[in-house]
């Protein structure tokens, strides 16, 4: 089959369209013949060798695919030869055809577009498990999203309207981001490039503050958001964008009973995927009757797949970007 193949860390220039054998599913494994895969920023990460735990080349890349099931393991008996899936392979996405785990493999509903399959795994899953898990946001509360133009943060804005949160705040880092997170769903956006995130969030909320935050940026962001947490509050930590180390100290939690929470989709694909089943359960019915919508604006070739990093490592992307092999 032909693949993607990462000979070393470094530029885009490192990935290599070549021949490799196709995988042979283990007994509780499936063989998918990839349609679609996205390009996420933790691939161009792994790259260059700055994602933790990530592969040594070469490897193939990639986290997520929406394809067929061509072949079935022995102790494989939820899924059947010929069902439209999407799944988190074993070893990398970037491929004709991958392997995943019968446990991480997931049948999409007849009226979900491949493409729009192959574009919500990773954005959706941990969008929808930050909030209705891990923030268990109820009906009134109001949100925080930072980065709330990206792909996670765009997915998350319309979530949790959907979960019911009375007003969604976005923070980004520019204003030509500003459109994006307002059509994602969000009441007010902030360019904390340019404003104080957290006085404004008190001004748009009476001082009160928010009742959850979702934080992929870490460091100073992490510590400042606390100042606009409210009491009985939670801050979702999930990413480390800046690269910075935020610091908390006890006393900013217990007298306030606010939390400060962790969340890992790899983690939990790892260690515990059986928590993935209801969310996709959940994501899927939105997905289907329209509720939520993910953007897809950008399509290469698989071959492509060097051009599709510069457009994503550059920050040009806007939507999903995906790389298609056939239907």
């Amino acid at each position: 089959m032909k693949a993607v193949v990462i000979t070393d860390y470094g530029t885009p220039d490192v990935m290599h369209y070549t021949d490799v054998n196709t995988p042979a599913p283990k007994a509780t494994q499936v063989l998918i013949r990839t349609v679609a895969t996205s390009v996420n920023f933790a691939d161009v990460k792994a790259r260059y060798g700055n994602k933790s735990g990530g592969n040594h080349p070469p490897f193939i890349p990639g986290l997520d695919v929406a394809g067929v099931i061509e072949e079935l393991g022995d102790e494989v008996h939820n899924l059947k030869v010929g069902q439209r899936v999407i799944a988190f392979p074993l070893n990398g996405s970037y491929a004709e055809y991958v392997v995943a785990n019968e446990s991480l493999t997931f049948v999409i509903p007849d009226n979900l577009h491949f493409e729009i399959a192959a574009a919500c795994p990773i954005v959706s899953f941990t969008a929808y498990k930050l909030l209705a898990d891990v923030a268990r946001l109820t009906q009134g509360e109001m949100v925080l999203i930072h980065a709330a133009a990206g792909g996670v943060g765009t997915t998350a804005s319309q979530l949790a309207k959907i979960l019911g949160a009375s007003c969604v705040i976005g923070t980004v880092g520019n204003e030509s981001k500003f459109q994006t997170a307002l059509e994602a769903g969000c009441d007010h956006v902030i360019c904390y490039g340019t404003e104080d995130f957290s006085i404004k969030v008190k001004e748009i909320t009476d001082g009160r503050g928010v009742d959850v935050i979702l934080d992929s940026v870490a460091g100073s962001v992490s510590e400042k958001s606390l100042q606009c947490l409210a009491n009985y509050g939670r801050l979702i930590h999930f990413g480390n964008s800046s690269g910075e180390v935020g610091h908390f100290q006890t006393s900013d939690l217990h007298s306030s009973c606010r939390s400060v929470l962790g969340f890992s989709l790899g983690t939990t694909r790892k260690e515990r995927p059986y928590l993935l089943r209801d969310t996709a359960n959940h994501v899927f019915g939105y997905l289907s009757n329209g509720r939520l919508k993910i953007k897809v604006g950008h399509r290469f070739k698989l071959e492509d797949a060097a051009e599709a990093h510069r457009v994503v490592e550059g920050r040009h992307s806007v939507g999903k970007v995906l790389l298609t092999v056939s239907e």
